[in-house]
């Protein structure tokens, strides 16, 4: 399954935080923090989704204090991926980043668009 597991853990040593309940991506959203919450929403069955995460990972600075980073296996765990487009009113695409911060949405994008020093650069 590339980079994950059949348990979606990630393997790399990215600092993800995985989210694995609609219960856990609502306390991440709300819990108080001044920094933006990038979720990253990965399918695990999708190539496209694999490059994508990969080069996110690859041109993201993992010292970049200002992001909380949250993973979602959206293959493993579908009804988390739809409370984050409904949440959001960002309509669902995989792969898709969603980063938010004070409350609002400030930054999406999916597929080829995601950009990690765009993500950086925004906030």
């Amino acid at each position: 399954m590339g980079l994950f597991s059949k348990s979606s853990s990630p393997v790399s040593s990215f600092p993800w935080k995985e989210i694995t309940s609609v219960e856990q991506f609502n306390e991440m959203l709300n819990a108080p923090s001044e920094k933006a919450k990038l979720f990253f929403k990965h399918s695990t069955r999708c190539s496209i989704s694999s490059m994508a995460l990969k080069g996110f990972e690859r041109e993201w600075h993992t010292s970049n204090e200002d992001f909380e980073l949250f993973f979602v296996d959206l293959i493993a765990h579908r009804d988390v991926s739809n409370a984050i487009a409904e949440t959001s009113h960002v309509v669902h695409q995989s792969p898709q980043v969603v980063v938010w911060r004070n409350d609002e949405v400030v930054y999406d994008a999916s597929h080829h668009h995601i950009d990690a020093q765009k993500i950086q650069q925004s906030i």
